[in-house]
């Protein structure tokens, strides 16, 4: 059974050579370990390939990875087990996600990946992403407004404090006389 978050079969050439960059970027480069650190290096847009396990449970870990490199326009694919995303890594445990950031020695084997995941992957079609950027563009004007209809009124109260009443001067105190 496919999980939802699987948007295309990755080719197994694809998915040993995507394995195989993993383990020269963590060596020789830099990369982000987990579903959380990759979604921030997407996010971040310092992402090069995003890597993702199918065998992921609950699918809501991962599931955003795929949007996110979308919107990013960031190369993304799959392998087949967390442990061997794991391995590849050089973790003793399981990774349900992993960001090459910098690719060090392993630089053509991204852009090999970043290539043939660029046929396989779904592209956004450009009505959708204009419907996007509208709905964005009235969410913006109305956080706008809102903050600028609120200044005015913040501001009343203060003005009415100064122009309401006047300061009064303070008394003097008399000095004591000095005793000497």
């Amino acid at each position: 059974m496919s999980k939802s978050y699987v948007k295309f079969e990755t080719p197994a050439d694809v998915k040993a050579k995507a394995l195989e960059a993993i383990t020269v970027a963590a060596d020789t480069g830099r990369i982000r370990k987990g579903a959380n650190e990759a979604t921030k290096s997407i996010e971040s847009g310092t992402a090069t390939l995003v890597v993702i396990a199918e065998d992921v449970d609950p699918e809501e870990v991962v599931m955003h990875l795929p949007m996110l490199c979308g919107e990013k326009n960031i190369a993304y694919c799959y392998v087949t087990t967390k442990k061997e995303l794991g391995t590849a890594a050089g973790l003793p445990v399981t990774c349900a996600a992993i960001a090459i950031e910098k690719p060090g020695n392993a630089a053509e084997l991204v852009k090999s990946v970043q290539e043939k995941v660029a046929k396989h992957a779904p592209v956004k079609t450009a009505p959708a992403a204009k419907e996007e950027k509208k709905h964005e563009h009235k969410h913006e004007e109305k956080k706008e407004a809102a903050p600028a209809e609120a200044k005015p009124e913040a501001a009343k109260p203060a003005k009415e404090k100064k122009a309401g009443k006047p300061k009064e001067p303070k008394a003097k105190k008399e000095a004591a006389p000095k005793k000497e």
